[in-house]
């Protein structure tokens, strides 16, 4: 079983429209329960599909770009 660590680079490299919670406080070094709580406040984009909560990736990612601003 290979495990597969989760950063910044490899979201930017993913073509995956969305992210989970926990993928996005792997690649943020955060506990995910602190990327929930962002998710909640609606600091971290999100988007509810049925009773599942998921974060659009280009939008995440254009939060830590510095050139985005």
């Amino acid at each position: 079983m290979r495990i597969v660590t989760v950063t910044i680079e490899t979201l930017r490299e993913s073509r995956s429209l969305v992210i989970t919670r926990t993928e996005a406080a792997q690649a943020l070094g955060v506990d995910p329960r602190t990327v929930t709580a962002g998710v909640e406040n609606r600091t971290i984009p999100s988007v509810k599909l049925g009773r599942r909560v998921v974060i659009p990736r280009e939008k995440f990612l254009r939060l830590f770009d510095p050139d985005s601003e």
